[in-house]
């Protein structure tokens, strides 16, 4: 099996409306790299790519056929209360604010203004999860 470069085994795809917007808060709220985009004839996006560190994401924009959908995501970071002033800066709203959790991770969750929850969240250490 071969996968794209930066491409992971399970690849979230986000259909938004406004994807220009959400594609923008990924860059500057997130940290993330937009790598490829397409359009349609009427302008909008038919598909962006973002990198999230070692992950890629895609983004179309809403259709009837593919309406707007949220979800939850679970994204690591290096520092989880700079993360979250990023992010905060950049639209989303507090969903939970950081803090050590008892499983190794500092954690916190914004929720962007498409309705994504996202857990921004720093290993604090060197191991697995434990039960």
């Amino acid at each position: 099996m071969h996968i794209p470069s930066g491409f992971n085994i399970v690849t979230p795809y986000f259909f938004v409306r406004d994807a220009e917007s959400f594609v923008r808060f990924l860059i500057q709220g997130l940290g993330g790299e937009e790598t490829c985009r397409s359009m349609r004839p009427n302008g909008e996006i038919a598909n962006a790519q973002v990198r999230l560190g070692t992950s890629t994401v895609m983004i179309s924009e809403a259709t009837p056929h593919y309406p707007a959908m949220a979800a939850a995501y679970y994204l690591y970071v290096e520092d989880a209360d700079q993360a979250m002033q990023l992010a905060l800066q950049h639209g989303a709203t507090l969903e939970m604010a950081v803090e050590d959790m008892p499983y190794g991770d500092r954690q916190g969750g914004v929720r962007d203004a498409h309705g994504n929850i996202w857990w921004l969240s720093q290993r604090l250490v060197d191991e697995a999860y434990q039960p």
